[in-house]
């Protein structure tokens, strides 16, 4: 793909990304899409607010099942599966990215794997994980690269102990006690998967509301 030629080049596959490559693709333009992730979809479908989504869904069915025996309904030998949970997670993943790399197969959108930098006026250079630099030339650039989770001063986020919300969704066992630093959307979502699984949660936040 050394120095192919496009009429526009959008620089990260994420919801942004991908529905504008795809429709600039319908509107009969030659699209190239430059991704890092070995997946489409950005942080939204990956590790955002689609696992996010689906943890949510079955951590309130699991949660919802040790009630409803007040209810006149037992259920016996109620238990979590947490590798099954998380199992399931990413099939639903796995299913959304592949339906964009299926929109563009059908859109002739062209995927360029590696990671995308401006390297002149029309030119965008893309290295791949084999250290390889391609040029792509273009009379238009849209950057859609996305956000990465803030960190603080002094602090590892190590996925282990510090972990930021990629490292959240992917816990091997539920915590005893999870802090939550932010009680944004990620923040509380990810709260109330991990307290309706059994962790204790305690969220905090500067401002005096929840935003």
């Amino acid at each position: 793909m050394s120095n192919e030629t496009y009429d526009v080049v959008v620089i990260g596959a994420g919801p942004g990304g991908y529905v504008a490559a795809i429709r600039a693709a319908q509107l009969g333009l030659r699209v190239a899409c430059v991704e890092k992730r070995p997946s489409l979809g950005g942080t939204c479908l990956n590790v955002g607010c689609i696992p996010s989504k689906a943890l949510l869904h079955t951590s309130e069915l699991y949660e919802h099942a040790g009630e409803i025996a007040g209810m006149g309904i037992k259920v016996e030998g109620l238990s979590l599966d947490l590798k099954a949970m998380m199992a399931h997670k990413d099939k639903v993943v796995a299913d959304n990215t592949k339906g964009i790399e299926f929109l563009f197969k059908k859109n002739k959108v062209d995927w360029i794997r590696g990671a995308g930098k401006i390297a002149a006026p029309g030119r965008v250079a893309v290295t791949g994980e084999d250290g390889e630099t391609t040029t792509l030339k273009t009379g238009n650039i849209i950057i859609a690269t996305g956000s990465a989770p803030a960190t603080i001063p002094g602090i590892e986020i190590d996925e282990k102990r510090v972990l930021s919300s990629t490292g959240a969704l992917a816990l091997p066992k539920v915590p005893k006690h999870l802090v939550v630093i932010g009680a944004g959307v990620i923040g509380l979502e990810l709260g109330s998967v991990w307290r309706r699984l059994g962790a204790k949660v305690t969220v905090l936040e500067y401002l005096d509301r929840i935003t």
